[in-house]
């Protein structure tokens, strides 16, 4: 809007609102305008020489600033987008992690809403089946799986295009069924505020006495709780969670279920709609910025009954919410990791408890935050030690590798063991955590390793591309012929991944083929879906893959998991590492014997004595923890004191290291506060840039909070600051 048109909206400038923009400032900005809109309104105002959208945040006392103010451009809406309880619970996320309310505020809209958009539908595309596509034999389409399973879905029902995507159909199998005539589009006009009715659409599972006291447990409470629902692997997890929300979704309230990563979403998608005939939706960052909104605007309006998405929809507003279900809540992707860093588990009971409405906190292998909330009565504890369906769990056992030879990481006794459970008919899983062919590149003749130009990191090799890539900033380069340094032509790879792994099992085993799984095989869009789909039904015997496939998935054939490298986390500098790897074994051993055949487990070590391996295996996930978390109360850390970390990054070193001698300099000196740094990062150079921290520690989250807010004051004004790229972690959960 030009400042013609700017005056003519607002003639009349004596009235001062706040206003909230989403830069990375600390404070709110005074416009002037006619009459200050409600609070919570979008604006759009003139920043620089750009236009912002950004919230009203009421009127102003008076004004602060020295300068003639600006007029509002615009104001958006009418009445508030957000309802109160996500209104302030983004407001108690700003003050927290100590984010600049304007992009905390921002982070709770879709992109659309964010540019200014109308927070109104649009007519959508959608398909439905033709008379030939009822009347045509499902398994004359056999030849073409993906239309063949498309179609089906579409004979129960028309779906929009969004739906069709979350399920990871491909286009061309969409485009293959309207060019046959079994399929026709239409357009769909969604209706605001759309009632839906509860229904069941397949009959409960019968609960053993574990599931069923869960259950009854959480339906039964007087006032809403948090519960940590602690359960092994394969134990009913989901069954509890979806038997618990039918009381819910039958009053007419709606549930949301956030899950760690993309790829469990159609999974959970397809056991809940299979279970309730009602409405749901989901929200993930493979959806187009318009079904993000059409599904967010479902949610507000009412007319979505269950909301499945990852860990923003954690803000997404609810005309009637009834309870929260997080799922793994102990994984590490609920945690954001770059710019508004929260940690969506921890807002889902921030939430919980804005709406009075019950949250629970699934996992196999629960954090150890969440299992101290339980020691300090702040959750309600659940757990379910049994397998559901009479199935039992797996037998560990541990191969000692030493003085072994070793094929691609192979041990010869597993080799025999792998055999034997695939001539039985079975199905394998081996697990390792290393995509792409070897993680470095060797020159046998002078020890020349290929180095990233930009990170402190080797490339690894990918053979089948014929490229080098640097996993931590993306540099690519074509894999060379001879070494840099002496000329030779005898490179070879250093170490194996999991597309060596996968060659290797090939040359091994010729008769029972082999899928891979990472995230080299899964970048086309629908892939994933497809190879758990195959992998589930047994197309593969052998199973290869990276932590991708540990998460959830439910492989019934599969009866023994081996895990080939587990001795890179023994004896990291990480104080969490012992935990993951626990978490990591033991959800990747859960893969194992879910169905009626027993399951085995193989750990292949240079370490079988280690106390860590010991514990886990000897007394399982739940003992490991709390004898971890008996030495974090030891040692003073996390959940016994509270942390925040500051970051800088610069083209130079100095840079970097000045900044965070500035930021301490600013720090409080208080007996009870433990100023660490600035010490360089555990990968110090990352994508051109060196990278440095600065740790704060205490014991009271009250006084932690102080201090940094104190500090923060005090940062705009420091000029060491302006050279680099600065951010502040509250609770950080990585220290690389």
């Amino acid at each position: 809007m030009s400042k013609s048109s700017a005056t003519e909206l607002f003639p009349n400038t004596s009235t001062v609102v706040k206003v909230a923009v989403p830069v990375p400032l600390a404070r709110s900005f005074d416009y002037a305008c006619e009459s200050a809109p409600a609070c919570g309104v979008r604006v759009k105002v003139p920043f620089g020489n750009r236009s912002l959208v950004g919230f009203s945040l009421g009127e102003a006392s008076e004004s602060k600033s020295n300068y003639q103010l600006k007029p509002l451009t615009a104001v958006l809406d009418e009445t508030p987008l957000l309802p109160q309880p996500v209104w302030e619970l983004l407001q108690w996320a700003a003050d927290y992690y100590h984010h600049p309310l304007g992009e905390v505020l921002n982070h709770g809209l879709p992109v659309l809403l964010r540019q200014g958009e109308a927070a109104s539908y649009k007519t959508t595309e959608g398909f439905r089946v033709t008379a030939a596509g009822a009347e045509i034999e499902l398994n004359s389409l056999r030849q073409a799986p993906q239309q063949q399973r498309l179609l089906a879905a579409l004979r129960n029902g028309p779906l929009l295009r969004r739906d069709i995507t979350a399920q990871e159909f491909s286009a061309s199998a969409l485009k293959a069924l309207q060019d046959k005539g079994l399929i026709e589009g239409f357009q769909h006009a969604p209706q605001t505020n759309a009632d839906w009715s509860f229904a069941i659409g397949s009959e409960p599972l019968q609960l053993n006495p574990e599931q069923a006291l869960a259950v009854a447990a959480i339906g039964a409470a007087s006032k809403p709780q948090t519960y940590l629902l602690e359960g092994v692997t394969g134990s009913g997890k989901t069954e509890v969670y979806l038997q618990a929300m039918a009381d819910v979704l039958r009053k007419g309230k709606q549930v949301l279920v956030l899950v760690p990563e993309i790829g469990l979403t159609p999974q959970t998608l397809r056991r809940f709609q299979k279970r309730f005939a009602v409405p749901i939706v989901m929200l993930h960052s493979a959806l187009t910025d318009r079904e993000r909104l059409d599904a967010w605007l479902d949610a507000k309006n009412g007319g979505a009954a269950i909301v499945i998405g990852t860990r923003s929809a954690i803000f997404t507003p609810f005309k009637r919410l009834g309870m929260i279900i997080v799922d793994e809540e102990h994984d590490g992707s609920l945690k954001q990791q770059e710019g508004f860093r929260y940690h969506a588990r921890d807002l889902a009971v921030v939430r919980g408890q804005k709406e009075q409405v019950h949250v629970i906190l699934g996992s196999a292998t629960p954090s150890l935050e969440s299992i101290n909330n339980v020691a300090q009565k702040r959750y309600a504890h659940l757990q379910l030690t049994q397998r559901a369906g009479g199935a039992k769990l797996a037998r560990q056992t541990v191969v000692d590798i030493k003085q072994l030879p070793l094929k691609a990481g192979l041990s010869q006794p597993l080799i025999e063991q792998m055999r034997k459970e695939l001539d039985r008919g079975q199905q394998v899983l081996v697990f390792l955590n290393r995509r792409g062919y070897a993680p470095a590149l060797l020159c046998h003749e002078c020890g020349w390793l290929a180095q990233c130009r930009r990170c402190d990191a080797y490339y690894t090799v990918h053979q089948r591309q014929q490229m080098l890539q640097c996993h931590h900033c993306g540099d690519q380069q074509r894999l060379p012929r001879q070494c840099f340094d002496c000329g030779s032509t005898q490179l070879v790879g250093r170490g194996t991944g999991t597309e060596q792994l996968e060659q290797s099992l090939a040359e091994l085993f010729p008769d029972y083929p082999v899928l891979r799984i990472d995230r080299d095989s899964t970048r086309r869009k629908g892939s994933l879906a497809k190879l758990l789909t195959d992998a589930t039904e047994n197309k593969y015997p052998i199973l290869v893959g990276t932590q991708m496939i540990a998460k959830g998935h439910h492989f019934p054939h599969v009866t023994l998991v081996a895990l080939l490298d587990v001795d890179g986390a023994l004896y990291s500098s990480d104080f969490r590492a012992a935990e993951r790897l626990g978490q990591l074994i033991t959800q990747v051993a859960g893969r194992a014997g879910r169905a009626s055949a027993p399951g085995t487990v193989v750990l292949q070590t240079h370490h079988p004595e280690h106390d860590l391996l010991q514990d886990l295996i000897h007394n399982g996930y739940a003992a490991f923890a709390r004898s971890l978390l008996r030495e974090r109360q030891l040692t003073q850390l996390p959940p016994f004191t509270q942390m925040a970390l500051f970051r800088t990054e610069a083209n130079d070193a100095e840079q970097a290291q000045l900044a965070l001698q500035a930021i301490a300099a600013q720090l409080p000196q208080h007996p009870d506060v433990i100023v660490l740094g600035p010490m360089p990062a555990v990968m110090e150079r990352r994508a051109g840039r060196y990278r440095f921290q600065l740790l704060v520690q205490s014991q009271q989250r009250g006084l932690r909070q102080q201090v940094l807010q104190h500090t923060l004051a005090k940062l705009e004004q420091i000029p060491e600051l302006r050279r680099v790229r600065w951010s502040l972690d509250v609770d950080p959960q990585d220290f690389s």
